[in-house]
């Protein structure tokens, strides 16, 4: 048997949808984007959702807007949890702001509320909340913090779409929340992210920041740029410094389709978690995440502790070798990883919680399938390993 990440989520619909923008021959990003866009927007409860080519794309816009609009100056300090994805990070050091890590929560993996708010220095002035492997954070105590020293909160909802914080939906609590769309997560488009916000001001940075920085998707009533009646001349007039990070029709009318979908397959997720959830009491020292709100379950981590504590290597080198696809908690502790040596950052305290994950944590798929038969091969592995 072959258990891996994640399954194939894609049915005749969205292949019949990608084969008209095939043969219509308009494949650059266009109306079927901004209807994507639009039910994004409703689903989520925002004003303004705007496509992406990717998650770690629609987290650059988001990070980028911040500091065009001057809401974050450059030297700035943001407070990011010490696990996540590379790309969490990279756009706050991309765009000159402060990297400062805090540790984890070893029962959540999410953020240690109490770690977070010692953390705060006179330079902070965001958070960067991410909601870890489909767990929403407790935006209550998030809020409250984030009101007590002024800070902006962003939200990294990339691993999370389709969870729930007292029936809000996650990736809505932030001035600014983003999503992903790639092949293994929630729902597919190919490649493809989505950030979402309230702010118009900052949707109108986004749409310039997305295409070059140039004014021609701007609204005629922008609120960052008085546009001229020439369309000629605003057709390449650049007014701040962008990128190209425009998605495809072809990924928006996937999305679209796999949208209609998205309550069913986290409904599954959440079934599958519960039979892993009972059949891992089963075994002895290993911990899973314990959730907050409404999970939309991105996979099913697991932690070795006492006994089994510093074993990783031996689990992980059976599982694969009986076609078990398995990875760490995400990146682990990313101070951990050279690519930090080009960035500007700070650690407040220990990340004793990130290290230990680091070392002893790992994690296999969920999906939108289900997954009993898988789950009962996974923790037949776990038996024979456990017993030698």
């Amino acid at each position: 048997m072959n258990y891996l990440l994640s399954n194939d989520t894609w049915e005749n619909e969205e292949k019949e949808a990608m084969k008209k923008v095939i043969d219509s021959g308009k494949v650059t990003m266009g109306e079927n984007v901004k209807e994507l866009e639009r039910i994004f927007a409703l689903k989520f409860g925002t004003k303004y959702a705007i496509m992406s080519n990717s998650g770690s794309s629609a987290n650059l816009l988001a990070i980028a807007a911040l500091v065009y609009s001057g809401r974050l100056q450059i030297g700035d300090e943001v407070l990011v949890t010490a696990v996540s994805w590379s790309t969490t990070y990279f756009p706050i050091a991309q765009m000159g702001l402060k990297l400062r890590f805090v540790d984890i929560d070893r029962n959540t993996l999410n953020v240690d509320y109490d770690e977070l708010e010692k953390a705060v220095t006179p330079k902070s002035k965001a958070v960067l909340a991410v909601n870890l492997l489909g767990n929403p954070n407790d935006f209550t105590r998030l809020d409250q913090i984030c009101k007590k020293n002024n800070l902006i909160l962003i939200e990294d909802n990339c691993e999370s779409m389709g969870a729930e914080f007292n029936g809000k939906k996650a990736g809505s609590f932030g001035v600014l929340g983003t999503f992903s769309m790639y092949y293994s997560h929630h729902i597919c488009s190919m490649e493809g992210g989505m950030t979402v916000t309230d702010d118009e001001e900052l949707y109108h940075y986004m749409l310039s920041i997305r295409s070059h920085g140039w004014t021609r998707h701007l609204p005629q009533n922008s609120k960052i740029y008085e546009k001229k009646e020439d369309k000629f001349y605003e057709s390449f007039n650049f007014i701040m410094p962008g990128y190209n990070l425009r998605p495809l029709e072809i990924e928006a009318v996937a999305g679209i389709e796999q949208l209609k979908k998205l309550d069913r397959f986290v409904e599954q997720r959440i079934k599958n978690a519960e039979y892993f959830s009972k059949r891992v009491k089963e075994q002895k020292d290993m911990q899973i995440q314990k959730t907050l709100g409404k999970s939309s379950w991105f996979g099913f981590a697991i932690t070795l502790c006492n006994e089994l504590e510093g074993k990783r290597k031996y689990y992980t080198d059976e599982l694969i070798k009986n076609n078990i696809e398995v990875r760490p908690i995400v990146a682990g502790n990313f101070t951990k990883q050279k690519a930090l040596e080009y960035m500007d950052y700070s650690i407040s305290g220990q990340l004793v919680n990130a290290d230990y994950i680091h070392d002893n944590g790992f994690f296999v798929g969920n999906h939108s399938i289900d997954m009993r038969e898988k789950i009962d091969y996974l923790f037949e592995v776990l038996n024979q390993v456990g017993k030698h």
